[in-house]
């Protein structure tokens, strides 16, 4: 049974990405399970001399522990000024610094969903160069990116049959790709 532990990349509650990351949960393929990451929330923006003068906090040491006990990690991310949205780096940088860390060789797959036309692809792009740089074991494709989001979410859900479909394909293989990691 995999354990998978999802990240939403967005802090709003009715975002997108939070209505793609709860499809994605519901659509686990049999063997899988998926849960929601702690929050990164409180995290304080990153700084050397704080992490120097007050070590690691709580909230971080939480959800490094949450991925590290996990098999793989869902990441669900919207695009902010065609990148990473700053919570979402701001974690991983945390997380980067802990002694022992959490992403090192942890399979990791990536969604996103955004109301323009490229559906957040170049989000995906930078999180996967900063997961890259801290070894993170990054599933290729299918890659889900759900775009013109307006029109494929309504009621707080995805309501677009292909999208679903895709998120089924993507996690059935990110399911078989995990086992290949764990190998």
């Amino acid at each position: 049974m995999a354990q998978v532990l999802a990240i939403c990349g967005s802090l709003r509650k009715g975002s997108f990405n939070r209505q793609l990351m709860n499809a994605s949960i519901s659509l686990a393929p049999e063997g899988m399970t998926i849960k929601e990451a702690p929050s990164f929330a409180s995290f304080p923006l990153y700084n050397f001399d704080d992490q120097q003068a007050t070590g690691i906090p709580a909230a971080v040491t939480a959800l490094g522990e949450a991925i590290r006990s996990a098999d793989g990690v869902l990441i669900c991310s919207p695009e902010y000024n065609w990148s990473i949205p700053s919570g979402l780096k701001n974690a991983i940088d945390w997380l980067s610094r802990m002694k022992e860390v959490p992403f090192i060789g942890k399979p990791v797959c990536i969604q996103s969903a955004a109301p323009g036309l490229l559906g957040g692809s170049r989000m995906q792009y930078h999180l996967r160069m900063s997961l890259q740089s801290i070894d993170a074991q990054l599933f290729g494709k299918p890659e889900v990116i759900v775009n013109l989001a307006a029109a494929k979410f309504a009621d707080g859900a995805l309501k677009d049959q292909a999208a679903l479909d895709l998120i089924k394909q993507q996690l059935a293989s990110f399911g078989e790709f995990i086992k290949r990691v764990r190998k």
